[in-house]
């Protein structure tokens, strides 16, 4: 009955793939080891890592302080049951474990990967599925519990644009990221809270372009208002002026006219007067 129950026990181990990922308590910082040591240890295991990987499809890449060992979902999934492995994905697998396994050191952490078609929900689902079937493997191969870890990234990191199938097809993968132990809990709280994608940062700089053009806009015709408003009172100020020199005129000639007209009369009143007075000499 006691080994029932360990088997059983086992079985629900591997199929939930149990993880320190899927705590709610908060992983604690852990400074990451010097330089050196790092370097030590990817000069010492990389060429073990990749000649357990040869003759598969699986690529590796060394980065700043791990190893990435990168395995397609294409020819390593069962296209029938997206989270199975196929049996041929099982060797490499079990060779890196079992490098791994030697050195107590070493942590594993082994992340899914999804492209972005289909619900969200779905796609995260599957890249832990198909990242736990990994994990599996890894821990029947001997590694313990307390040096592996397993996470469902979805399509929160993707490795090429989803806009055509063949960057579909890489995004759609499980990575396996080896590392000294001491650095495993650095490495949990960066993939725990990952940084924007670059086209999330290229979005956020589109709204603060288009947050700024309309403040543009409105300063530049509140300038150009007042310079036409400007343009168009000079021509309407000098009309006025230019009509009130006519209307000038008519005053001087009717100024000259009410002069003359009395000059005239009282030039024929005085002739009319001497004829009278020359007149009456003459009686």
């Amino acid at each position: 009955m006691l080994s029932y129950k360990t088997c059983a026990l086992a079985l629900c181990v591997l199929l939930t793939g149990c993880s320190l990922f899927e705590k709610k308590e908060d992983p604690k910082p852990v400074p990451m080891p010097p330089p050196e040591v790092t370097q030590a240890w990817l000069d010492e295991y990389e060429p073990l890592v990749r000649e357990a990987i040869k003759d598969s499809n699986f690529e590796m890449e060394r980065r700043e302080n791990l190893l990435v060992v990168t395995a397609p979902v294409k020819g390593n999934f069962n296209p029938d049951r997206p989270g199975m492995l196929l049996p041929v994905t099982l060797g490499p697998i079990t060779r890196v474990a079992k490098v791994m396994e030697k050195d107590s050191k070493v942590g594993v952490l082994v992340l899914g990967h999804a492209d972005s078609s289909g619900a969200l929900d779905t796609n995260r689902s599957l890249s832990l599925e198909r990242a736990r079937a990994f994990t599996a493997i890894f821990r029947l191969s001997g590694l313990k519990q307390d040096r592996l870890m397993v996470k469902g990234m979805g399509p929160d990191m993707p490795r090429a644009a989803n806009d055509s199938a063949n960057g579909r097809e890489l995004n759609r993968r499980v990575e396996i990221l080896l590392t000294r132990q001491d650095t495993l809990q650095a490495l949990i709280a960066k993939y725990n809270t990952p940084d924007p994608a670059p086209a999330a940062a290229t979005a956020v700089a589109a709204v603060d372009k288009a947050a700024d053009k309309p403040a543009e806009k409105p300063a530049a015709k509140a300038a150009a208002k007042p310079a036409a408003k400007a343009v168009a009172k000079a021509p309407a100020k000098a009309k006025p002026k230019a009509a009130a020199k006519p209307a000038a005129k008519p005053a001087t000639k009717a100024v000259a006219k009410t002069a003359d007209k009395p000059a005239d009369k009282s030039t024929t009143k005085l002739a009319d007067a001497k004829k009278v007075v020359a007149a009456d000499q003459a009686k």
